[in-house]
């Protein structure tokens, strides 16, 4: 079984208290949450984990599925008791293949700007092919326009300015085998298999995973709701910290 290689922050928040579990969207790191970690750290005990290649996870060398991501999250947090667990986009949808695989392991879950299925195959792949043949700084426009919400950048310069240079920085071959992971990603069918309570949240200016994506998620689990963030598009964390926060601490506090 392939173990991909990914980082984890240091561990802040009380001793004994609750672990929350934070994954970033493919091209972006632990920073996108940054803002939401001390407002989530007075009650939880919060870590955030950067996929392969990105941040300061170590390149990959092999292909994984993500599913495995999901196998390596467990593996890094393996003894910590049942968590609480919240991913945007890649992460909202490892999030998924660890209630499904790891079910013991998630006392409730948060999936962020996701889905049961991401994009169409064809069109990560050719993002793959982009990517190793041109790095990731051709994605910089685009990602640029996907990911933020009219008014976001000028709110929040400095972050998101980081985050771009995120992007531009992680390993291009990472990065490609997390497009390659994403074409085969598709758990739609088995969302009936979740007991752990679930919330989908979508951001109000995201085209690409709109409420729809959120309401399939809520609907298909066995226990689901979706909560909308207002003035943020694909990356609510950064964009409204404060509103992604308090969404979560909602509903983790009703599950702890």
């Amino acid at each position: 079984m392939t173990v991909p290689p990914i980082a984890l922050t240091d561990e802040v928040g009380p001793a004994g208290a609750l672990l929350v579990v934070l994954g970033s969207s493919i091209g972006t790191s632990t920073i996108l949450w940054e803002q939401v970690v001390p407002l989530l750290a007075d009650r939880f005990r919060v870590v955030a984990w950067d996929l392969p290649g990105h941040g300061h996870a170590r390149p990959a060398t092999e292909p994984f599925t993500v599913g495995e991501l999901a196998d390596a999250v467990a593996q890094a947090v393996s003894g910590s008791g049942p968590v609480f667990y919240a991913g945007v986009s890649l992460g909202g949808a490892v999030g998924l293949e660890l209630l499904l695989r790891h079910p013991e392991l998630v006392k409730a879950a948060a999936i962020i700007a996701s889905g049961a299925k991401l994009g169409e195959p064809e069109g990560w792949r050719d993002r793959a092919t982009q990517v190793r043949a041109q790095s990731t700084s051709t994605l910089i426009i685009g990602s640029a326009q996907r990911w933020f919400a009219p008014g976001s950048i000028e709110r929040e310069p400095e972050l998101t300015g980081r985050l771009l240079h995120v992007l531009q920085d992680a390993d291009d071959e990472s990065y490609a085998l997390c497009c390659d992971a994403l074409a085969e990603y598709d758990v739609r069918d088995r969302l009936g298999e979740i007991t752990a309570p679930v919330l989908a949240v979508w951001g109000e200016h995201d085209f690409v995973t709109p409420e729809a994506s959120a309401q399939e998620i809520a609907s298909g689990v066995q226990d689901g709701r979706t909560a909308r963030i207002a003035g943020a598009a694909h990356l609510p964390p950064a964009e409204q910290s404060a509103a992604t926060a308090e969404a979560l601490r909602s509903f983790f506090e009703t599950k702890g």
